[in-house]
């Protein structure tokens, strides 16, 4: 028998033990009033709360445990003498009545249930506790616990931290075991927290309106990605999970709403790595009569709140590159740095072999018929995104590379959009919204051409989207931040900043 298969057996044990006590190993209610939290900061007072046992010492008469819950950790104490407090001798005369009699034995034999419990508690388990907070001796707050009870009966030891637990597909794969033994882990999720609230906290200030559009959509749109596809059995219909949170608010912009966002999953059916994931959080929003050059001073300052928000600072560490996110951030023009790092004009419209060349050159690994602006695109993430390290704007991209951008009107071969880049990777992505349906038609034209040829992520055609475009959509910006900022953040791979994130099958027999 395995190691762990023998633990569980005796706890098994244990737990029929604790049945025959009388007591439920799995009771509904805990009558919890403190958190941990409160409790260490309760000295002289009476306390009643519940957490897990994360770790349990016996000396002889007494008995040592730490106790855990979400806000904390502290110290319990058990001794055999106040446990058996009620365990007096019977007492004769006035006070020797029948309901007296049977109140001292009720109490005597749960002081007896009481410690033959608490020999059989492990590590792991949930008890409730009722107690005064003190010093020991030592000078740790501790709880010297009046009364007790199981609320939780652990039937699997939990692995000491990092035990068991050091390859990172396990523990990707049994999360819960990686909160319960790396409590670094668990603080990136309440940072996490943090961030999301201040990512909708900024907008609700600024008098944007939340909103919710749909998640399976007739056509996916927004983004160059390869969309998941489900059948839609009441309308007999196959549907898409969303790709991107813009063309249904686009669409409100339509309908007369001016600022709006929406906090919401999005679905990409592509690879895992570092960077990416097959579902996550995005953020969008959309912002009536504004443009790119008003973007840019309202998500310098955006980011900035985020950021101070979420650690408290306005600077980060990425690897062993401290990041200023309080600095004025630069502006870099697409087609210049584009040209500097490749020795390519993107205004002499490049040949697609020669892209194609480069692209191989650069380890950009193209597949076959890829149009100009994916090969662009792939070079860029190359040769330019990863150089730059501090926050800064990438702007003005070709229009290739950008279907829903509208064009700018200092150079036609450009849109006015943005990019907020920092730690070599992309944070961040908005646009003067195109609101011409002639040319937005045109540009969903050009990506079904590119479809045919055989490049999935280009985007699909959405005729009714032009439609309402040609009732009129006021000039806008809009602009996405997702979860791979917070993984900048914090300086993690993004897989480790999503409670459950997808991993590989187990295989057989392992």
């Amino acid at each position: 028998m395995e190691p762990l298969e023998k633990l569980r057996r005796v706890r098994i044990e244990k737990l029929e033990k604790i049945k025959k006590l009388g007591i439920d190993p799995y009771p509904a209610k805990s009558n919890k009033k403190q958190s941990i939290t409160t409790c260490l900061k309760s000295q002289g007072q009476k306390v009643q709360t519940a957490g897990r046992i994360v770790a349990l010492r016996s000396h002889g008469g007494s008995t040592f445990a730490d106790l855990v819950d979400e806000s904390g950790k502290i110290q319990l104490f058990f001794s055999d003498r106040q446990l058996s407090r009620f365990a007096r001798p019977l007492r004769l005369g006035i006070e020797a009545s029948p309901l007296r009699l049977g109140i001292e034995a009720s109490e005597a034999r749960r002081a007896t249930v009481n410690r033959q419990l608490l020999a059989l508690l492990d590590i792991g388990d949930f008890i409730s506790v009722l107690g005064k907070v003190d010093k020991t001796q030592a000078g740790q707050i501790t709880i010297f616990v009046e009364s007790f009870s199981l609320l939780t009966k652990s039937l699997r030891p939990i692995p000491k931290a990092f035990y068991g637990l050091k390859d990172i597909e396990t523990r990707l794969r049994k999360r819960y075991l990686d909160f319960l033994t790396n409590q670094d882990t668990f603080e990136i999720f309440l940072k996490k927290n943090k961030f999301w609230q201040a990512v909708r906290e900024y907008l609700i200030k600024k008098d944007f309106l939340e909103v919710e559009t749909p998640a399976l959509e007739p056509i996916p749109g927004g983004a160059d990605a390869t969309p998941f596809v489900t059948h839609y059995n009441a309308l007999n219909t196959d549907f898409y999970l969303r790709i991107s949170l813009e063309l249904y608010q686009k669409r409100l912009l339509v309908g007369g709403f001016e600022k709006i966002f929406e906090i919401g999953k999005i679905f990409r059916n592509e690879g895992i790595d570092a960077e990416h994931l097959q579902d996550y959080l995005q953020m969008e929003f959309y912002w009536a009569y504004a443009d790119y050059e008003m973007l840019m001073d309202f998500v310098e300052d955006y980011y900035r709140y985020i950021v101070k928000e979420t650690l408290g600072t306005e600077k980060s560490k990425i690897g062993d590159k401290d990041v200023d996110w309080g600095k004025r951030w630069e502006r870099i023009d697409y087609f210049d740095s584009f040209k500097q790092q490749t020795g390519i004009d993107l205004n002499k419209n490049p040949k697609v072999s020669d892209l194609s060349k480069l692209a191989e050159k650069v380890s950009a690994k193209p597949s076959k018929n890829l149009g100009q602006g994916r090969l662009i695109d792939l070079i860029y993430k190359k040769t330019i995104r990863p150089k730059i390290i501090q926050p800064s704007f990438l702007i003005n991209h070709p229009v290739s590379v950008s279907p829903l951008a509208k064009r700018s009107h200092k150079n036609p071969k450009q849109v006015e959009r943005i990019q907020v880049l920092a730690a070599g990777t992309e944070i961040g992505n908005g646009w003067s919204e195109l609101n011409n349906p002639i040319d937005q038609e045109e540009r969903f034209k050009q990506q079904q051409e590119l479809r045919k040829k055989g490049d999935d992520e280009a985007q699909m055609y959405d005729k009714d989207f032009v439609e309402a475009l040609e009732y009129g959509m006021p000039p806008a910006a809009g602009f996405g931040l997702s979860q791979r900022f917070f993984a900048v953040l914090v300086d993690k791979p993004i897989r480790e900043t999503v409670f459950f994130p997808h991993v590989k099958p187990k295989l057989k027999g392992k």
